[in-house]
């Protein structure tokens, strides 16, 4: 599968950046002219990735965020959101619905949303050492256009 096209983009781990990814993915992959619920379901597993590392990641720090988007000639694309906070002692215990580190407060399920709204979810992480999520999701291609 060839590469189409793709962006990098680093910022610091406020939540207020979360809308900027969200948004700054969500551009990117209209080249792919996804529909509005495509988008959508992109745009919440993006949101959800970067408020696990603004929440997570660097719980009393700052730390730095990366997103990278790539495209794909399928007309996929694959979003990897990566920090390198305080990492996860135990992916799997963490994917498990209802699951959180972050208090009442957190409803655990950021794990299990971005698995539902992405095809593929993958995710490396390194305790002390930070945490790689990487989302494919494949836009349907409409009639008349590519």
């Amino acid at each position: 599968m060839k590469e189409r096209n793709s962006v990098k983009f680093e910022f610091l781990s406020r939540s207020a950046n979360e809308g900027f990814a969200r948004a700054a993915v969500a551009v990117f992959i209209a080249q792919l002219d996804p529909t509005l619920e495509e988008l959508g379901d992109v745009k919440t597993a993006v949101s959800e990735a970067v408020t696990n590392c603004v929440v997570h990641a660097y719980p009393e720090t700052l730390g730095k965020i990366a997103v990278r988007v790539r495209l794909f000639d399928d007309n996929s694309a694959e979003i990897t959101v990566r920090d390198w906070g305080v990492g996860i002692a135990d992916v799997e215990e963490a994917r498990a619905p209802m699951y959180t580190t972050g208090g009442d407060d957190r409803s655990g399920m950021g794990f299990t949303i971005m698995e539902s709204f992405m095809d593929k979810l993958r995710v490396k992480s390194t305790a002390g050492r930070g945490t790689t999520v990487t989302m494919r999701r494949r836009i349907s291609v409409r009639a008349g256009v590519r």
